[in-house]
């Protein structure tokens, strides 16, 4: 059983600020806890990003699909180097 331990809406969040404040929040979960993103288009290059950096450390669920309004339930599914590390995102995320 998933736990929500954290929401974010970035709708109101500036587009450089999202990745680091998503990252840095998921990377504070413990196993088994879920981060709830609300944006107002679908997050698919974030899943990329996350697949890309955290194989295997998390679920990606929509709870929610548009067209103006998408849920989607992140769940660390274990801990790994990414959370260790303190990094969000290598840079790469415009942070």
């Amino acid at each position: 059983m998933t736990q929500t331990a954290s929401r974010i809406d970035v709708r109101t969040i500036a587009p450089r600020e999202r990745h680091p404040l998503i990252f840095s929040t998921f990377n504070g979960l413990a196993a088994g806890q879920t981060l709830e993103l609300v944006n107002d288009h679908d997050p698919r290059p974030l899943y990329y990003q996350f697949n890309a950096q955290m194989p295997g450390q998390f679920s990606w669920e929509y709870l929610e699909h548009g067209p103006d309004v998408f849920r989607v339930a992140i769940t660390r599914t274990q801990a790994g180097p990414a959370a260790e590390s303190g990094s969000c995102c290598g840079g790469g995320c415009g942070g």
